[in-house]
């Protein structure tokens, strides 16, 4: 008597070389988008170069572990088993920057990364209610949310290309005349017996001259240049190096920006070759009520998308996605949040490109990202990878920003295609209001100025304003009737 065991695709063991290399290939796939948060973020931190290398590496360094969580398992309670690559959601980009912009440097991190922890815990213990949340977010609600990210998140790529509005690189610069003037005037002023009025507290000259730093043509020149090479890799390449097309014109820029002399390698030469990722970098996490609020309506967003994403790669891979599976996949989100948190990074989410990756493929096995988690936590334990990241002139990004953050607001646009505006025009209502809603903080970003200061981090992210308003305008006009489908609707 003989006995067949059939292994189901998902879990099969390729050869070890064929392991390395379809790891490696998710690891190129997703290495552009996993490296932009932390550059956005640390930036926004205004943390030094040295600290914004560290994030990289310590981003890098949490998505191989959390990406091994999910694809591998842990027990029953962690882990979808599905070959699954975590990384930074953007959808938390919008929030993170603007806790970091009101609340800069080291201080602003520990309340950043305290945020997180908490939205990490929260999220665990909402996975399994996620799936009765499902009704609220129809494809109406979260292609209307997506696209609202992708537009928020342009200004980031446009600022990388010309330079960002504000410091060194701001369109325009004081006129040193106007400085030596007013510092003539206060000098007279101050002497003894002048009848001269002091300059009143808080009097500067405004800034009227054109900033030399500021759009340069060659900074211009580099950014077309990776565009030019993104879409002509997209456009002549085919399979795998097309779905590198982001990654390769980084790599196109970055050689020109090196010959054109504008890549410093002093920093990458400096940086060691292995370093441990030592949690909580910048100190002892801090808890704001209003940030760890803000966080955590961002990973119900989170939730409801991975969700999506599970579906959809159940039905690529031919294992249908049960209710302990999802609830075991969105724990992992929540507790890989909570290991990014420690770790001074970000919210974790499956990554899109990677699970559009297994249908171009056809590999389903997901031992394969389980070594790509491999790959990324060795990555992230060379600290002369996150050095050579961050010596990247932004010229290099932005042009490579334009097509990320331009793809997202894409990927809104085409789950609303799938929206049937013919027969409910209650629904184009929904959309208008919710992006010009979301578009407040964007276009004024002072709105919030005579409002209570702790509600700034949750009203001025137009991604969050976004949700509530899609949210409340959906369910008025359309109800909230509970539909199985919606989570394979919204992934299709």
């Amino acid at each position: 008597m003989s006995f067949t065991s059939t292994v189901h695709p998902v879990d099969e063991m390729p050869a070890a070389p064929k392991l390395f290399a379809l790891g490696l290939q998710h690891v190129l796939v997703m290495y552009a988008g996993a490296i932009a948060v932390p550059l956005i973020v640390g930036r926004a931190l205004q943390l030094s170069p040295a600290d914004v290398a560290f994030l990289i590496s310590a981003d890098l360094f949490a998505c191989g572990v959390v990406t091994i969580l999910q694809a591998f398992g842990a027990t029953q309670w962690f882990g979808i088993r599905l070959p699954v690559m975590m990384g930074v959601t953007f959808a938390a980009v919008g929030p993170m920057v603007a806790i970091a912009t009101a609340n800069p440097g080291a201080e602003g991190a520990r309340q950043l990364f305290g945020s997180v922890m908490a939205a990490g815990v929260v999220a665990m213990l909402i996975a399994p209610l996620v799936s009765r949340l499902l009704r609220f977010f129809p494809p109406v609600v979260t292609g209307t949310i997506i696209l609202v990210i992708g537009v928020s998140l342009m200004p980031i790529g446009i600022n990388w290309i010309f330079g960002n509005p504000t410091g060194p690189t701001a369109p325009t610069i004081v006129d040193p005349a106007h400085t030596t003037w007013l510092a003539t005037l206060d000098e007279l002023s101050s002497a003894p017996g002048s009848t001269i009025p002091p300059i009143p507290p808080g009097l500067s000259a405004t800034p009227s001259l054109p900033n030399p730093l500021y759009a340069t043509l060659g900074n211009l020149a580099i950014s077309v240049a990776v565009l030019i090479a993104i879409v002509a890799v997209a456009r002549f390449g085919r399979g795998f190096l097309a779905n590198i097309s982001v990654l390769l014109g980084i790599v196109v820029g970055s050689v020109i920006a090196a010959a054109a002399g504008k890549v410093s390698f002093t920093r990458v030469v400096e940086a060691d070759w292995f370093a441990l990722v030592m949690p909580f970098h910048f100190g002892t996490p801090l808890f704001d009520p209003v940030m760890v609020a803000t966080m955590s309506l961002v990973m119900v967003v989170v939730l409801i998308e991975s969700t999506g994403m599970f579906l959809a790669l159940g039905e690529l891979t031919g294992r249908p996605v049960t209710r302990p599976m999802l609830s075991a996949g969105l724990r992992t989100d929540g507790l890989g949040t909570l290991i990014g948190g420690v770790f001074n990074t970000f919210p974790y989410t499956s990554f899109s490109q990677n699970v559009g990756l297994v249908g171009v493929t056809g590999v389903r096995s997901r031992f394969v990202c389980v070594a790509g988690g491999g790959i990324l936590i060795v990555l992230g334990l060379v600290p002369k990878m996150g050095a050579l990241v961050e010596a990247l002139p932004t010229a290099v990004l932005g042009g490579a920003g334009i097509a990320m953050f331009g793809m997202v607001a894409a990927t809104g646009i085409r789950i609303l295609s799938g929206v049937d505006f013919a027969a409910n025009r209650n629904s184009l209502l929904v959309v208008a209001i919710s992006v010009g809603i979301g578009m407040i903080p964007l276009v004024a970003p002072d709105f919030s100025q005579w409002m209570p200061t702790v509600l700034h981090p949750l009203i001025e992210s137009g991604i969050l304003l976004a949700t509530f308003s899609a949210v409340a305008l959906n369910a008025i006009f359309n109800g909230t009737a509970d539909d199985p489908n919606t989570g394979r609707r919204s992934a299709s």
